[in-house]
């Protein structure tokens, strides 16, 4: 299966930098939310980090003026009636999701392939809301996309072989390490991370020690690049809630219960670096 246009859903930090790398690597994107204003921010975003590329010698001028004229914006899903293969993006809420790819369905020629970034929810029940299951697959990107290797690719039950092999291809050509998971809750990234994030929650709310002082412990004596409530931030609060949530009710288990103060902060709109209170502060976005 060639796949030389990809449409993105969703224009935040994640579809975002999809749309990036596809751009970087040839491809042509169509780039979907839900007002012209969010968009013109995305795109600002892309040539912003095109052009970091471009001081840093990554790629020359004339390669990120060339990468940048493949960017379509739209507010309309029709727009991704071209496309040959579609990532949705979108917030990490089951019924959104089921609601975006009942209308990608309709939108997108059959036979295309729909694919969903989710970080944790169920790839068959996404695929089971199409006519076309056997077409859908979910391709997890790793944040932030343009740094990050990894692509976590999900089989759904009803994922063909076929669609499969397309999009471990799409990974590697976008200069990605594609990696299987099983379509559990969480998949194997998040059913690894997200609990170790949801226990420094406990541990900050427990005052077993402040939040610089736990991530520090974690960096240097886990060797981890960053502390699990700085990652918690720039993930975003109410994914990492949304994704325990997911845990909690899909596995059964109450040790994957969401930490009370991980959801205080979320009702308190404090959601980490993208509106600029976390668990820890920042300039506003």
């Amino acid at each position: 299966m060639n796949i030389s246009k990809i449409g993105v859903l969703g224009a935040g930090q994640m579809g975002s930098g999809i749309a990036q790398v596809s751009l970087m690597s040839g491809l042509q994107v169509v780039l979907n939310d839900i007002s012209d204003a969010i968009l013109d921010r995305s795109r600002a975003g892309i040539g912003k980090g095109l052009d970091i590329l471009v001081r840093k010698e990554k790629i020359t001028a004339p390669e990120k003026e060339r990468a940048f004229s493949g960017l379509q914006t739209t507010t309309d899903l029709a727009g991704f009636a071209s496309c040959d293969l579609v990532v949705e993006a979108a917030t990490e809420r089951e019924e959104l999701k089921l609601s975006l790819f009942r209308k990608l369905d309709e939108a997108v020629p059959s036979g295309r392939i729909l694919a969903t970034n989710t970080s944790s929810i169920s790839v068959t029940k996404i695929a089971a809301a199409t006519k076309r299951p056997a077409q859908v697959i979910g391709m997890h990107f790793m944040n932030p996309v343009p740094l990050m290797k990894l692509v976590e690719v999900i089989r759904g039950l009803q994922t063909s072989q076929e669609t499969f092999d397309a999009t471990m291809a799409l990974a590697r050509a976008l200069g990605k390490e594609p990696v299987p998971a099983a379509d559990f809750p969480g998949f194997i990234a998040n059913r690894i991370l997200m609990p170790m994030i949801n226990e420094a929650v406990y541990a900050l709310m427990e005052g077993v020690g402040k939040a610089a002082d736990i991530d520090a412990i974690m960096k240097m004596g886990a060797n981890h690049p960053m502390g699990p409530l700085a990652l918690a931030d720039l993930i975003g609060l109410d994914t990492c809630l949304e994704v325990m949530n997911v845990l909690h009710q899909g596995l059964g288990d109450s040790k994957y219960r969401p930490c009370p103060l991980l959801r205080k902060h979320v009702e308190a709109g404090y959601f980490g670096k993208k509106t600029g209170r976390g668990f820890y502060t920042y300039d506003t976005p």
